[in-house]
Order: structure tokens, then sequence, then C-alpha cells
């Protein structure tokens, strides 16, 4: 028999972001993420969502042992943007046992019900800087540290339960080559020259935190048009300007300002962590920091991309080209031989196209999935092409 308990204390959320590392613990492409900023994320007293999501942990035991976990989230402001009242699902794993998913779900849909939701869809985190997405092809590439791994029979189970595809996101392995691709060059110098661009430097670290606020407010105004975004606010902007301040550098990160000091695009990137973290299992302490400063410090040949922006009205200006011109030119430097994109929306054509200029793999899919409480069709999705239509939905649902 399956029951399901609520994780509360900071030991049961403990538990619960622990789960996947005995699950996947012979699993050669399984990456643990961080344990400490796991449980931190679940904690209302640390994780600036909280300001506008609720959440609910639940763990399934059977015989006395952990065999399965899921979250609930309910993110007002993403209902709000997008006119809907649905339920976020996230941390989904479980032993392949259909009475498990049973379970897990049957507590997922109480808690939908009981805040009024008519449907569920996830995997979706608190904002769109979690993971996102359940993996439907890769299952035999090694994973990032800040992506969900699953088995495939994940995905029989999604399907019983009556989940259908809301939206993909496929990633990209990039082949780097030996030499810079002469017309890029040429391209990317005659743009930033017209457009009279710096890339910063970012040896003075006094300065990094007020790059990274710039970065995360042109993330704010560039990403809001994509699916499950929702601005960050001050605080989360905070958090995350302290997570990723020991990952920018010269290295892995390019900063575009125009001749006003304002941001118009970047790139953020750090040397991949996933052998480091399989060998910490994402604790940082007593000894980890050590293996994962190795990762970021000493020669890897594999880089992680995290996050490429572009003001929206220079969108199509080839400032995009200049970022990864730039990371480009400076992996060649480095030694690395691949990049690996994370999750990209698979209608997002203007990101998915500028690796059209290289030999790639697409190697990874992963899915958001959705079902609506009364077992009808859900909506479909639909791309937002830019930032004129969103203001231009916000309007007509002001003035309803």
């Amino acid at each position: 028999m399956v029951t399901v308990k609520v994780a509360k204390t900071r030991r049961e959320i403990r538990a619960f972001v622990l789960f996947p590392v005995k699950l996947y613990k012979n699993d050669p492409y399984y990456v643990p993420d961080m344990v400490g900023d796991q449980i931190n994320d679940l904690m209302p007293d640390k994780n600036p969502a909280f300001e506008y999501c609720e959440a609910r942990c639940f763990l399934a035991y059977k015989e006395g042992e952990i065999v399965g976990r899921v979250a609930g989230i309910l993110n007002k402001r993403a209902n709000e943007k997008n006119n809907v009242n649905y339920l976020r699902f996230a941390f989904f794993d479980f032993i392949d046992d259909p009475e498990v998913t049973d379970a897990l779900y049957a507590a997922l849909a109480d808690y939908a019900k009981e805040l009024g939701c008519v449907g569920i869809h996830g995997p979706q985190g608190f904002s769109d800087m979690d993971r996102e997405g359940m993996l439907v092809e890769g299952f035999d590439k090694l994973s990032q540290f800040y992506v969900y791994y699953n088995h495939p029979y994940y995905l029989e189970h999604m399907a019983r339960l009556g989940f259908v595809k809301e939206v993909d996101w496929v990633e990209y392995l990039i082949h780097i080559p030996d030499e810079e691709p002469e017309r890029l060059a040429k391209l990317t110098d005659r743009v930033r020259k017209h457009m009279n661009l710096e890339i910063r430097d970012l040896s003075d670290k006094k300065r990094l935190p007020q790059y990274l606020h710039d970065a995360f407010a042109l993330y704010n105004e560039a990403y809001q048009v994509l699916f499950g975004m929702v601005p960050l606010t001050p605080r989360q902007i905070e958090k995350y300007t302290h997570e990723f301040l020991p990952l920018v550098n010269n290295k892995t990160t390019c900063l575009v300002y125009n001749d006003k000091d304002e941001m118009v695009a970047f790139g953020v990137g750090a040397p991949s962590l996933a052998r480091a973290n399989q060998k910490t299992r994402g604790r940082l302490f007593p000894f980890g920091w050590i293996t994962t400063l190795r990762a970021l410090r000493g020669h890897n040949d594999r880089l992680d991309l995290f996050l490429i922006a572009v003001r929206p009205d220079l969108k199509g200006s080839g400032l995009n080209l200049i970022v990864v011109e730039d990371l480009l030119k400076k992996a060649i430097a480095n030694g690395v031989k691949y990049a690996e994109t994370g999750p990209q929306l698979e209608m997002n054509n203007n990101v998915l196209s500028q690796w059209r200029l290289f030999e790639t793999e697409q190697h990874k899919r992963r899915r958001c999935f959705i079902r609506m409480l009364d077992g009808s069709e859900p909506p479909r999705v639909t791309a937002l092409d830019d930032l004129d239509e969103l203001k231009a939905r916000e309007q007509a649902k002001a003035g309803e």
C-alpha cells in the first residue's frame, strides 16, 4: 500500500530533495543539482518566489521507504499573465510502479482542486530560471546539473495518467570548430562598429553585481514573451545575482553595452559541472567545493550555455551574433570542444536559428505535459513572437 505525506520540515524537505540521488544511484547519465540550493528553493523563508507562489511537497511511501515525490506550485503571476488557473508540478520522480504515480497524482489533483485550479501542467518551477520539462529524448546522454533527468518509463506513466504534450524544449550539442569562421568575424566586426558596441571586461569583481543586475533586467524584458516566464522580482534578482556571481568571468561570459552605458545583449555560460556534481552528489560541503572549483577553474572541454538575450527593440540587428562570436573565440582559446545549450522552446526560431552556423546535434528534448482536471482537451499553446503582441494581449485584458 502506498501512502502520501506532505513534506513540511527542513528534514522532510531534505529527504524530498535527496530521493532522486538514491533512485539514480547507478545511472551514468544522471547529474544531481546542488542539494543546498534545492532545499532553500523549497523553503518559503529562503525563496522570494513565495511572494507570489504557493507550494506543497508530497512524498510517497511504500513499506516504510520513500518511492516517489512531487511538488505542486501555484504561480499566481503566471496564471494572471496567461489568463488561466493551472497548478504547476515539479520534482516528479518515482519508481516504476503505477500505484505510486496514482497516489502522487491523486494528492496533486486534490491540492489543485483545493486551490480552485482547472488543470495541472509541468514540470515547471517557481520561475523560468528553475528546471523545467520532462526528458522525452536523450536518455543516453549525460545530463546537466540544472535540468531534470528521468527514466524512459516516466513517459508511460504520464500517458496512463492522461497527460498530453503542452510544449517541448530542445537542446543542442554544439561542436566547437578549431578556428573561428571568417564570415562570422567580418559580420560581427561590422555590427560592432556600426552600433558602437563594447564588450565589457569582467576583471573588476566589484562591478560584477551591477553587471548581473543589468543582465537580469534585460532578461526580464527579453524573455517575458516566452512560455512559462514571468519577470523576476527585485528580491529574485538579488538571489540569482548571488548564485551566478561565482560563474561569471571573462572566459565564459559576454556582456555587450552601447555608448549610452546600456546593456543591449549578454551571454552567460560556465564550464560543465556534470562530472563534478556526479562525484560530489550535489553537495558542496564538507569537501565537494574542491571538486567543483577544479571543474570551474581547471581544463574543461565542455561548456554549458545558460542564458543569451538581446534587447527586444534590437532583435534582428545581429547583436546575438556578437555574443555568439565572442563566446566562440573564448571557447577556442580555452580548448573547449563542445558547448551544450539549455532547454530552448521548439518554436523559438530566433534562438534556434543562431546555431545554424555550427555543426550541431539536437540531442535532447523535454516536454511540459498538461491535464485538465475535468478530462477535457487543453487549450493549444501558440508562440508569442514579440513584445508588442504580449503588450496587446495585456491591454486587451485590462480593457475587459
